[in-house]
Order: C-alpha cells, then structure tokens, then sequence
C-alpha cells in the first residue's frame, strides 16, 4: 500500500528520480492539451456545432458564471488560470475510476505546488488591478501594525490550500485500498463512487477559494464623486 504516489517510482539516476506523480502529473497535463486542441480545431458559431464543442461551451459558461459570482465583475481575465486549476484536479479525481491511475493530488508536492500557483497568481492579478504601491499598501489597512498579520495570512491560507486539498484526496485514497484488502467487491466501488464526488467537491471547494483570494485581492475602493450641489 502506497502512501503517496512520490513512492511509485517508475526510474532513477542517482538523485533524479521520476515517480508516479510526475507522470501521472504529465499526463493530465497532456490530455487537457490535446484534448483542447482537438475541440477547438473546428469550432462553429453556427446553429450546428459538435458534441464536445457543446460540451467545452458548458464548462466555460459555467466556469465564468461561477467567477462573476464570487466577485469578479470580468471572469474572462481569470478564466484561463482558475479553470485550469479546476479541470487540472477535477481530472484528477475522474481518473480514480481508472485502474493502474494514481492521482497526483495525492501527493502533497503536487498540492502545495498548486496552493504556491495561487500564492503568485493573487498579488499578480492584485497588481495588475490597483498597481504595486496601492496593492502593497492594502497590507497595512486598517494600521502598519496589521502587516505582518496579514503577511501571515497569506502564507497560512496557501498552506491550508495545499493540506486540505491534500488530505482530502489521500484519505479517499487509503479507504478504499483498506476495503480492497477486506471487502474486494461491494464496498471499494461504493467508495470509489463517494471518492469520485468527493475529488469534484475539492476541485469545486479550491477553485472558489482560489477565486475569493483572488477578488479580495483585486478589490479596489471605490468612493462616488460628490458634486458642489450636493454638498448644499
């Protein structure tokens, strides 16, 4: 029974080593690639349009809706990094039901690797949003003394990310090898099932995360012009 996925090693050359989660990591990575590339090649704006064009404008409405929702008044601007994040882990909970596939969000590298993907992507967009003097100030409201609180609470929150997501994910995981080794019929297919809504649950539960953080960070004050009139 394997732990993490960074146990399965597949080759090794004194400290260079490829595991199951590099390959496994790899592959998703190369299925989102072509699978994007094989659904766009031929896109329609007319009424006839295929199955998976129908299919990927789904994901994206979706994903947009969901963006707009949490606070970001342009989804478009954060569509390519949060919906990668999303079908990135959603893809790694679907392949569960595939047998040999070791997730590689069962790996806390791989977790705390995407937890560091937002860390950067928040004072990015931040900056991009209010400018580097306005957004580095932000950390001093409401008082200078709240710095370093808040400093804190960035790195606390990406470490959360990453032990949630990473925990989540493994013990689904350790559940069902324990019930393949008790019960290998009934129950680890059940639990499969349950591991399968759970790993969408996580992917759904870091995306709006990742997007709160975002939206926070973006968030600019905005105070009404107030006319001589209305001051009378």
């Amino acid at each position: 029974m394997h732990l993490s996925p960074d146990q399965i090693l597949y080759w090794q050359m004194g400290f260079l080593k490829l595991n199951a989660t590099i390959v496994f990591t790899w592959l998703i990575i190369l299925v989102l690639v072509l699978g994007s590339m094989l659904i766009t090649r031929k896109l329609s704006s007319g009424i006839q349009r295929s199955r998976w064009q129908n299919v990927l404008e789904v994901v994206v409405i979706t994903i947009n809706k969901q963006i707009e929702e949490v606070g970001l008044s342009q989804p478009h601007k954060y569509l390519g990094f949060l919906g990668s994040l999303f079908l990135f882990i959603a893809l790694c909970a679907l392949g569960t039901v595939v047998p040999g596939f070791e997730p590689p969000t069962g790996s806390l590298s791989t977790t705390a690797a995407l937890a560091l993907c937002v860390l950067v992507a928040v004072p990015l967009f931040g900056i991009q949003e209010q400018g580097l003097w306005r957004y580095l100030a932000s950390y001093t409201k409401p008082t200078i003394i709240m710095l370093p609180f808040n400093i804190i609470s960035e790195v606390s929150r990406t470490l959360a990310l990453a032990v949630r997501l990473f925990g989540n994910m493994m013990s689904g995981a350790m559940i069902i090898a324990i019930l393949l080794t008790i019960t290998p019929f009934l129950f680890p297919v059940v639990m499969t099932l349950l591991g399968l809504l759970t790993g969408i649950v996580q992917a759904y539960i870091f995306f709006v995360l990742a997007t709160v953080y975002i939206a926070a960070a973006t968030s600019t004050q905005k105070t009404a012009a107030v006319t001589p009139s209305e001051t009378l």
